[in-house]
C-alpha cells in the first residue's frame, strides 16, 4: 500500500513539475532572429508570482514577476546586427535557453494566397524566376517562420510554426513575396533577416480583425464554435486570433500585406475594415507608426473565371488606393502590369517583392535616390471636350509618350463610358484625354475592370493606379 502511495506521490510530483515549467510561444525558440537595436518584447508563462530573470550573450539582462495567472512579459535591448550567434537564457521555476539567436532586421508576412503562394507554386500556378533564388537558398543568415493555418474562436497563445535557417527545403514551401523580399533584403543590408509568415488562402480581411473592431459591422457573423470543415478560415476574427494575436509584440519593422480577392462579392465596407484591421495591428504591435506595405489585386477576369461581378475587385483596388494615400506610414504596390487575365495566382512576384522592398529601403533604410511611389492624379480639368489630368510624380519620374494607350474611358451626364484616346503633354507629367463619342465629358475612368492590364509606362517602370472621378 505505502509502495502504491509512494508511486502516485511521484506522478504527482512529476506532473507539477512538468507544469512548473517556463512555456513561451514557438516564436520565441532556437534559430530566431531578433529586431537590432530595439527594447523587443518576450513573454512567456511559468507559476504564478515566480521572478523570471533573462540573460543574454550579448550582455543585456532583463527580469519581471509571473502574474497570478503565471503569464509574464518584459523588454530586453537589443545590440547592431550581427552574424555572431547569440543566447538566450530564460530562469524561472526552471531555465531554458534559446540557441543560435541571430540580430537583425525582422519583417511579417501576412494575407491570402498570393501572399501564402511558396516558391515552388500553388497548384498550376508557378512562381517566375523561382529557380534562381532555390540555387542560392543556403543561407544560414537569413531565417524563415512559416506559422502553420489554424483558426481559434478566442485568442491563442501559442503559433504553430518555428525558425529555421533557410535552405532549398524550407525556401520552397515558404511566401514566395516573403523570401524574395528578405533575399533582396539581405543583399542589400548585408545583415541577418527574419521572415514570418502568417497567411491563409480563400480568406476575407474580416478574418484577420479583432472580434471588438468588428461589432460596428452589422452584417458581420460571430460564431461560438470552430467547424471542422476547411470554411473555418472564413469565421470573422477566428485568423486574427490564431495567427495575427499570438504572436503579440514580436517585435519587427513593418508588415507585408497581401489580400483582398475574397471581399470583392461585397466590397462597400473592405475601406473601413482594413483601417480597423491596420489600427488593431499597430496596437497589438504597441506601435502607432508601424509600417503596413500592401500589395494592390493583380488583374483577373472574375467573370470569366469566377462567375463574379465586373465591379467588385475595382472597387477593392480603389479602397486600397485610398487606404495608402489616406493612412500615415502605408504603401501600396500597384499591380497593373504585374498580373494575369486567366490565373488568379500570377507569377510575377518577384516584382511585387521588388517593390516593397523598395518602400521598406527608403523609409525604413533611408537609401536615397529610388522610386517607390507610384505617380498619383493631382488635378484634373475639362476644357473643349478634352479633360486634362496632372499627375504628382517622385523625383526624376514621369511618362514615357507611346501611341495607343489603353484604359482611359469618358463619359458625360447620361453616365455611359466610351474609350478615349490620350495625348502627353510636354512636361511629361500632363495626359490630355479625348474621345469622339462623348461631347461635354463629365466623369473619368482608367482600368477600372476587372482584368485591366496598363501599357501606360513611367520612368520609374511604376504603373499608376486604377481610378474613377465619378462615385457612380
Amino acid at each position: 500500500m505505502k509502495k502504491h502511495a509512494f508511486i502516485a506521490f511521484l506522478f504527482l510530483f512529476g506532473v507539477l513539475m512538468v507544469q512548473a515549467q517556463i512555456e513561451l510561444p514557438s516564436v520565441f525558440g532556437d534559430n530566431m532572429v531578433l529586431q537590432q537595436r530595439q527594447k523587443v518584447s518576450i513573454w512567456g508563462k511559468d507559476v504564478p508570482n515566480t521572478s523570471i530573470v533573462i540573460t543574454s550573450s550579448w550582455g543585456h539582462t532583463a527580469s519581471t514577476i509571473s502574474d497570478s495567472k503565471g503569464f509574464w512579459s518584459t523588454t530586453i535591448k537589443t545590440k547592431k546586427g550581427s552574424f555572431a550567434p547569440q543566447n538566450i537564457t530564460i530562469t524561472g521555476s526552471n531555465s531554458k535557453t534559446l540557441k543560435n539567436i541571430l540580430i537583425g532586421e525582422v519583417w511579417f508576412c501576412s494575407g491570402q494566397s498570393n501572399m501564402e503562394m511558396p516558391l515552388k507554386g500553388l497548384g498550376k500556378s508557378k512562381v517566375l524566376k523561382a529557380d534562381n533564388y532555390l540555387k542560392n537558398a543556403n543561407n544560414k543568415n537569413i531565417r524563415l517562420f512559416n506559422n502553420a493555418r489554424t483558426a481559434s474562436i478566442s485568442p491563442s497563445f501559442n503559433v504553430n510554426g518555428e525558425w529555421v535557417e533557410s535552405d532549398a527545403i524550407s525556401a520552397n514551401t515558404f511566401s514566395a513575396i516573403g523570401y524574395m523580399f528578405g533575399a533582396k533584403l539581405f543583399e542589400k543590408l548585408n545583415v541577418p533577416i527574419g521572415i514570418i509568415e502568417s497567411a491563409w488562402g480563400g480568406t476575407r480581411i474580416e478574418s484577420w480583425i479583432p472580434k471588438e473592431d468588428l461589432l460596428k459591422y452589422k452584417g458581420v457573423k460571430f460564431s461560438n464554435t470552430l467547424p471542422k470543415e476547411q470554411k473555418k478560415q472564413k469565421k470573422p476574427s477566428f485568423l486574427y486570433n490564431a495567427m495575427i494575436h499570438p504572436f503579440k509584440d514580436f517585435t519587427v519593422r513593418g508588415i507585408l500585406w497581401y489580400q483582398g480577392e475574397s471581399n470583392r462579392s461585397n466590397p462597400e465596407s473592405y475601406n473601413s475594415c482594413m483601417k480597423d484591421l491596420i489600427a488593431s495591428w499597430r496596437t497589438q504591435w504597441n506601435n502607432k507608426n508601424l509600417p503596413f506595405y500592401f500589395v494592390q489585386i493583380a488583374p483577373f477576369n472574375y467573370v470569366k473565371n469566377k462567375n463574379g461581378t465586373k465591379k467588385g475587385a475595382d472597387l477593392i483596388r480603389e479602397a486600397q488606393f485610398k487606404i495608402s494615400q489616406n493612412i500615415p506610414n502605408t504603401g501600396i504596390v500597384i499591380t497593373t502590369d504585374a498580373g494575369d487575365c486567366n490565373d488568379i495566382h500570377p507569377s510575377k512576384k518577384e516584382i511585387i517583392a521588388k517593390r516593397l522592398l523598395k518602400m521598406a529601403l527608403a523609409n525604413q533604410y533611408n537609401v536615397k535616390g529610388l522610386n517607390y511611389e507610384s505617380a498619383t492624379l493631382k488635378k484634373m480639368s475639362i476644357k473643349n471636350d478634352k479633360v486634362t489630368l496632372r499627375f504628382t510624380f517622385q523625383k526624376g519620374d514621369f511618362f514615357i509618350k507611346a501611341d495607343n494607350i489603353s484604359g482611359f474611358s469618358l463619359a458625360s451626364n447620361d453616365k455611359v463610358f466610351h474609350p478615349a484616346k490620350v495625348s502627353f503633354d510636354e512636361d511629361k507629367k500632363t495626359l490630355t484625354i479625348y474621345g469622339k463619342k462623348v461631347n461635354n465629358p463629365v466623369a473619368l475612368r482608367y482600368g477600372f475592370e476587372d482584368c485591366f492590364e496598363s501599357n501606360l509606362k513611367t520612368n520609374s517602370g511604376l504603373p499608376i493606379s486604377v481610378f474613377r472621378t465619378d462615385n457612380w
